[in-house]
């Protein structure tokens, strides 16, 4: 019995030296940023939750998350393709629920079974599993794609449901999808170092009952080191009910989703990423 107190609190001191749910970017998993310069807090929602996006004990990239829609804001990560399997289990962030809970992602059952949460604790938190059942003309949309990953570990982090909003099926397998796989294949060509930001702009309907927010749209930026000297950037945006995407510069999407947002100037990279 006193062994498996020990053992408790030993593994309690071990999440709260790795701590996920952060302060800032800057200071906890900046590499996931050009110049590890964040967004700037023009899309910052009322209730956020900064989460580094840690599995198996590394950081696979960073995501700003809207506790009260339950969808997150934008994810960003180093786009780094590679084959490999589409990964099939969903994860979620027991850290949202406090500082208790570890602060690496897991499966709904292992919380339910072995943590003693109950589905209502865990839902008041975040999405879960639920939320995305029975959708029409819906689907999980990942902001950082699976596909963006080079292994095993790095495309099973991108499956946990803070990376997930409700996006319009026939965009997701379509536009978006032709965006993700092809375009972003062709623009990365001769870059050494690919940064992106892929973010969801809040809408004014919701799925689960009033849980979950569905996004009125959904946009992307890149900014592509070439070499030291040289960098290039791009942006896309969709509205999340029709199959099309819209390929702009990183300086218009930062003026659209400053319209959309109607608040201060937004700013998704550093300034040494060309706005042309």
């Amino acid at each position: 019995m006193l062994l498996l107190l020990l053992l408790q609190v030993w593994a309690s001191c071990l999440w709260l030296g790795h701590s996920e749910l952060v302060t800032s970017f800057e200071s906890s998993c900046p590499q996931f940023f050009f110049r590890e310069t964040p967004p700037n807090e023009a899309l910052e929602p009322e209730s956020p939750a900064w989460i580094c996006q840690r599995y198996n004990n590394q950081y696979y990239f960073a995501t700003l998350y809207d506790r009260k829609r339950r969808i997150p804001v934008y994810s960003a990560y180093l786009y780094q393709p590679g084959s490999g399997k589409r990964p099939k289990t969903w994860l979620v962030e027991p850290q949202l629920m406090g500082p208790t809970y570890p602060k690496t992602m897991e499966k709904e059952w292992t919380l339910l079974n072995y943590f003693s949460v109950s589905s209502e604790q865990l839902s008041k938190s975040q999405a879960i599993l639920q939320d995305y059942k029975n959708l029409t003309g819906l689907n999980r949309g990942h902001l950082n794609p699976s596909s963006h990953h080079s292994d095993s570990s790095s495309r099973t982090a991108t499956f946990t449901l803070t990376n997930i909003v409700p996006q319009d099926e026939k965009l997701n397998g379509g536009a978006w999808n032709n965006y993700e796989q092809q375009t972003m294949m062709r623009r990365t060509k001769g870059c050494n170092t690919t940064y992106v930001v892929v973010g969801a702009v809040p809408g004014n309907n919701y799925i689960a009952k009033g849980r979950v927010n569905k996004p009125s749209h959904i946009w992307s930026s890149a900014c592509c080191e070439v070499d030291t000297n040289h960098r290039k950037a791009w942006a896309v945006i969709a509205e999340n009910d029709k199959n099309e995407v819209e390929l702009l510069t990183l300086g218009e999407l930062e003026d659209v989703l400053t319209q959309l947002y109607g608040r201060d100037q937004v700013s998704l990279f550093d300034s040494a990423c060309p706005r042309e």
